[in-house]
């Protein structure tokens, strides 16, 4: 097993969540009752940069994870997960209205997670760089979740 430090679960001691899709994330959003919180994350309302030192883990429940389950890295079929992200009303990728599309990066490559101080339910993934390693973090929103296929997945 390759441990990997962009990927909380590469631990043999923890089980993987379950993996989500769209209907599952809604689900999430639906279930969720989120409160004012105080905490270093900020509204989160679109991807956000977010220092490991700014990470609350310790209230973080981990929900479900938007990544592939195929090898380390691949997708199901066996290719990388896709960079092309899904914007289909103009917005852009740190657009708090921009769509929460799993199939899509940046979802495809998030863990999804739970506040126990505020309820809210968040994704994270880590963007690499030439010179840098980033964690960006948003919030969900239900109400943006679409089920949107891949280009090829639709031929």
């Amino acid at each position: 097993m390759v441990i990997r430090a962009d990927n909380p679960w590469s631990s043999m001691a923890m089980k993987p969540p379950p993996r989500l899709d769209a209907p599952g994330l809604k689900a999430l959003a639906k279930a969720a009752s989120p409160q004012k919180c105080q905490c270093a994350l900020g509204p989160c309302a679109g991807w956000e940069s977010m220092t490991e030192d700014r990470w609350p883990g310790p209230y973080m429940t981990a929900a479900g994870s938007l990544r592939a389950q195929g090898a380390e890295g691949e997708n199901a079929a066996g290719s990388e997960p896709t960079f092309e992200e899904f914007h289909p009303h103009g917005t852009r990728y740190d657009s708090p209205l921009a769509p929460f599309a799993p199939q899509f990066f940046p979802c495809n490559r998030s863990d999804v997670f739970s506040c126990n101080r505020c309820q809210r339910v968040l994704l994270r993934y880590t963007e690499f760089g030439g010179y840098y390693v980033d964690h960006r973090v948003r919030a969900l929103n239900g109400d943006l979740v679409v089920d949107a296929p891949l280009p090829d997945a639709a031929a």
